[in-house]
């Protein structure tokens, strides 16, 4: 059975920045994504800068933090046979504890004293001395265990292994597997498996040009050229915010996927005006900020729709100068009918395409989640279309490849509406390779080195 996090389990608030190591960076960040119910990249760069942790120190705290979080499950499974009662009935902070010594002893090039000695000393710090003395016996049960592999024979068996094994939800395993499979016209276990290990490995940020030539950005120290984006590059080294331009908005911090989605609606050719452009569901301003310059270049205006007000903030912050105006609205709502030259609508959804950048998204979504979203994509969906004009484009796109979020949505669509039909977007990311059979095209991690990323380009009839 696979083991997710213990929502049971006992939490207490507790004060942060009093732990002035990498070890306790990391703990805060576990602190404030179990109890806070934070965002793990949104909260680490506040912890670090709280902290005041040197170059090598905050990487360290990164590292033990997110490989904490993408390995939970798996981690959880492993304490279950070293702790003598159910792990919901620990204290939260605790078990967050020896989730970190956890993961140093079986899956870093940590001494394994070392490891269990660090940690029983954070844990007297957080918990205190009784809580402390448990947890040096448990760890060093887990050191006895030997190491991930090791671990993962002992643990991982029966129907859920492959669930346990790359420390996944069984139903993101499932989901991810028909995706996959649907993509490759068969089931694929070895791509299912390669897709699961991408989703644990470290990655470098993404970076794109927003208001700047991108061989600016490639001119700047630790920054390299990325692999599908015309807009994009890669840091090699240091932080994002460690660059002006990334702290001015003249660059952003944007995976590549996600850049080349909102450039595929650019891309795509159109009859007739181009001078009104939409993104309906705008917020936090990635895509957006793409958009207007893509914008600014063709004399368009662009019209950002974004329900919350703190997220509109986010997108007026990403645009920068031009003609644009960004509206605090429902996109189902917002928009004139057969208004908007092109449309997109990058679709809230269960983020499950991006579990190697949001770690802990795949212990806080679950199947319910799914019933709530599909009926707000279909809205959003008949919304885009119903703004777009006769001969508009329009880009649906969701950073999960699960099919009841992508295909099944569209063609939802496309059974009740005459008028619009589903165009090829594989020829609108041009040089991206193995984009599947069409004419919707999907992005994997473990292919393309982007999120998983699902683009379905459609045409409002003539």
């Amino acid at each position: 059975m696979t083991r997710e996090p213990q929502p049971g389990a006992k939490r207490t608030r507790a004060p942060h920045g009093r732990r002035r190591t990498a070890r306790g960076a990391a703990y805060d960040l576990l602190h404030a994504v179990h109890v806070d119910d934070a965002y793990a990249n949104i909260a680490m760069p506040e912890i670090l800068s709280r902290a005041g942790l040197s170059t090598r120190d905050a990487a360290l705290a990164t590292e033990l933090a997110y490989g904490t979080l993408r390995w939970q499950g798996l981690y959880d499974a492993i304490l279950a046979e070293c702790v003598d009662r159910p792990l919901d009935e620990l204290d939260g902070r605790l078990l967050d504890v020896l989730r970190l010594g956890t993961h140093q002893i079986v899956n870093m090039r940590i001494p394994a004293h070392a490891a269990v000695g660090e940690t029983v000393a954070l844990a007297r710090n957080v918990v205190g001395e009784g809580p402390a003395r448990l947890a040096n016996a448990v760890l060093r049960r887990v050191s006895e265990g030997g190491d991930l592999e090791a671990w993962r024979a002992r643990v991982a068996a029966g129907p859920e292994a492959l669930a346990l094994a790359t420390s996944h939800p069984r139903w993101i395993v499932t989901a991810l597997g028909e995706a996959l499979a649907r993509h490759r016209g068969a089931p694929d276990p070895e791509g299912l498996r390669a897709l699961l290990d991408a989703d644990n490995a470290p990655v470098r940020p993404s970076l794109v040009a927003r208001r700047m030539p991108v061989d600016e950005l490639l001119a700047l120290p630790g920054v390299e050229a990325g692999r599908w984006s015309p807009l994009a590059a890669t840091l090699a080294a240091g932080k994002p915010d460690d660059l002006a331009a990334v702290r001015d908005g003249r660059a952003g911090v944007q995976d590549e996927g996600s850049q080349l989605v909102a450039l595929a609606l650019v891309n795509a050719p159109i009859e007739g005006p181009d001078a009104t452009w939409v993104d309906l569901a705008a917020g936090p301003g990635g895509k957006a900020a793409l958009l207007a310059r893509a914008a600014r270049a063709r004399d368009a205006h662009l019209i950002c729709v974004e329900p919350h007000a703190h997220r509109a903030e986010l997108v007026r912050h990403s645009l920068g100068p031009g003609s644009h105006e960004v509206l605090v609205a429902d996109g189902r709502e917002a928009i004139a009918p057969a208004s908007a030259d092109r449309v997109l609508l990058d679709a809230p959804c269960t983020g499950i395409g991006a579990l190697r950048r949001r770690p802990e998204a795949r212990w806080r979504r679950s199947p319910q989640d799914l019933a709530t979203l599909g009926p707000l994509q279909r809205g959003l969906l008949n919304a885009a279309i119903d703004a777009a004009r006769p001969g508009g484009v329009i880009a649906y796109s969701t950073c999960s490849p699960h099919v009841a979020e992508t295909d099944l949505v569209v063609e939802d669509i496309l059974r009740k509406r005459s008028d619009v039909e589903l165009i090829d977007a594989r020829p609108l990311l041009p040089g991206v390779p193995d984009l599947g059979p069409g004419p919707a095209v999907r992005l994997w991690p473990h292919v393309h080195g982007t999120d998983g990323m699902y683009l379905a380009m459609l045409r409002r009839r003539t």
